[in-house]
């Protein structure tokens, strides 16, 4: 068994638009998987569904705000009436705003956790809905080696992350004996649209990769090598686990 098992498989990627996302939508759509990309950026959501395209005639975009339950509950409805139903949903949309703890303010709070925890909760629990029914898929959510560590000016955002593995593992439990398997994805700093202000940054860039005993930045591919494998039939006993993409970072 290989990535063939995914030809043919409906697949949502939220902020499947840019980055990590548009590099993991653009592969399984090459692998022949119908694909359901989500972003705010219209221009670029449009942009990366042509190319999509290209390769699965079948793939959409949609506008969606992971921060509104509605748009959550609205992309599941939207692919269900497109395709009848849902194998993989892979949950990569987030943020960041990276700030000392003490200037944080309530709305940075509640923007990164709403969109990083809680928006992912609600995807999860609309794609389980429709998972539970048709007797198994595939939940996939990208956290972040910042859920095992610590690094500063990312108070918000490591307690979101953290969130996301421990979401991963209680919703393993729950729907393991009913086929649908829920695991994350934790990268390391990724050279992004996201990362690319602060990467200019040579000091920062510095105390980066003296943490990182491979030596490099990932790759948007590393990331999308582990969620491919987590969504195939090679995956098919793996549940509760979060893959680090880290380059060894948390091995320290």
């Amino acid at each position: 068994m290989n990535f063939d098992s995914l030809q043919g498989k409906v697949v949502i990627v939220t902020g499947g638009n840019k980055g990590i996302g548009k590099d993991i939508a653009l592969s399984f759509a090459k692998l022949g998987a119908r694909v359901i990309i989500t972003g705010r950026d219209v221009t670029a959501l449009n942009q990366t569904c042509r190319e999509l395209q290209l390769h699965a005639p079948q793939s959409l975009a949609m506008a969606c705000d992971m921060q509104k339950v509605s748009d959550i509950r609205q992309l599941g409805d939207t692919a269900l009436e497109r395709f009848g139903r849902i194998d993989i949903w892979v949950n990569n949309a987030g943020i960041n705003i990276a700030k000392p703890a003490l200037e944080v303010t309530e709305e940075d709070w509640d923007r990164v956790l709403d969109t990083n925890l809680k928006g992912t909760f609600f995807a999860c629990q609309r794609a389980g809905e429709v998972m539970l029914k048709q007797g198994g898929g595939r939940i996939i959510n990208i956290a972040s080696q910042m859920a095992f560590v610590g690094y500063f000016n990312r108070a918000a955002y490591c307690s979101s992350k953290g969130g996301v593995v421990q979401l991963t593992r209680a919703l393993a439990v729950e729907w393991a004996s009913q086929g649908v398997l829920v695991n994350a994805v934790a990268p390391t700093f990724i050279e992004t649209e996201l990362t690319a202000k602060m990467l200019t940054d040579p000091s920062f860039m510095e105390d980066v990769l003296r943490r990182i005993p491979l030596g490099r930045m990932a790759r948007p591919q590393d990331v999308t090598g582990a969620v491919l494998y987590l969504a195939s039939d090679l995956a098919g006993s793996v549940t509760g686990e979060t893959i680090r993409v880290d380059g060894g970072w948390t091995a320290i």
